[in-house]
């Protein structure tokens, strides 16, 4: 009897961890989008730090994003049980967020655009390189936050008529999954440019081992120029997806919008989606960048 009973329960164990390991691949292709936006965001939060910290503060992000994780796993399962709405409203501040800091990145490099004074003090070094480090460490960990309650209520809702032991260990899988991922992947880019000096200085002249670290080095600037520009576009993006979702009359007119081109083929379809909530997102930061504008001038405070 005790043996049998010992093979039911492996069995069972087995059964319940192919359900999660299902149920975790689909959440992971659901939120594959918003972790594509989490990797550029946070490549670019490390940009402008020097060399020798870039891997401990890509570690203390990390270690920022673990709790960001631990604090949000058991909150979603929380605020589910008691309201699924007040999930619905916490998205949609986050993503709020989201659109409003895109917006400001935007508005300022549009402002300061060909003013020599705003370029001397980009290009000059930070006065306290601790505390430039600790603002862009905070920065970072609290884009995660938000990006990481997307993913997470994503996933959520993929298991939501799972039972509660299979939703908790799929969200543990995953947060643990971004977590490592993420960062794992920031990690590798931002010392892009060490593995290029590397194969440069071990390799002949003219070998092929040199010009690869070559074509490394002139890569690495772009890419981190780019992913730069690639986070501020996924800003209004996942922004302005968590409000085409979550509010009625917005997800309506995009679905009316994609039902309009819905014959010209799933791609065009696909990027007039993208487009429209990309297009919500400015107009949403635009309009909360107003509205603190206005508060800020009221309250005599000075616009950064």
């Amino acid at each position: 009897m005790a043996g049998a009973s010992l093979l039911t329960l492996i069995d069972d164990i087995a059964t319940l961890l192919d359900d999660v390991s299902v149920m975790t691949k689909v959440a992971a292709k659901k939120t594959a989008g918003v972790l594509g936006d989490d990797l550029a965001l946070n490549a670019q939060q490390v940009t402008g730090i020097a060399a020798e910290r870039e891997l401990p503060v890509v570690w203390r992000v990390a270690k920022g994003s673990a709790v960001n994780k631990v604090i949000l796993v058991p909150a979603a399962l929380l605020i589910n049980a008691i309201s699924p709405v007040l999930v619905i409203g916490l998205l949609l501040m986050g993503g709020g967020f989201l659109c409003f800091e895109g917006f400001e990145k935007v508005m300022h490099k549009v402002l300061h655009h060909g003013d020599p004074v705003a370029k001397k003090k980009a290009k000059k070094p930070p006065k306290d390189p601790v505390a430039y480090e600790n603002t862009r460490v905070k920065g970072a960990v609290r884009t995660d936050f938000i990006l990481s309650a997307e993913i997470i209520v994503i996933t959520l809702s993929t298991v939501v008529d799972a039972p509660f032991l299979q939703q908790v260990l799929v969200l543990i899988a995953i947060s643990v999954l971004i977590t490592v991922g993420v960062y794992g992947l920031v990690a590798g880019i931002v010392k892009l440019d060490d593995l290029g000096l590397h194969l440069v200085d071990t390799g002949e002249d003219g070998s092929g081992r040199e010009k690869l670290g070559a074509f490394i080095l002139r890569a690495a600037p772009l890419l981190m120029k780019g992913l730069g520009i690639v986070g501020t576009i996924a800003m209004f993006l996942v922004g302005g997806g968590i409000v085409e979702h979550n509010v009625p009359f917005v997800h309506d007119a995009v679905h009316h919008l994609k039902l309009a081109v819905h014959d010209a083929g799933p791609f065009i379809e696909g990027l007039t989606v993208t487009l429209a909530q990309g297009l919500i997102g400015v107009i949403v930061g635009g309009l909360i960048v107003a509205v603190v504008t206005g508060i800020n001038k009221v309250r005599g405070v000075e616009a950064h």
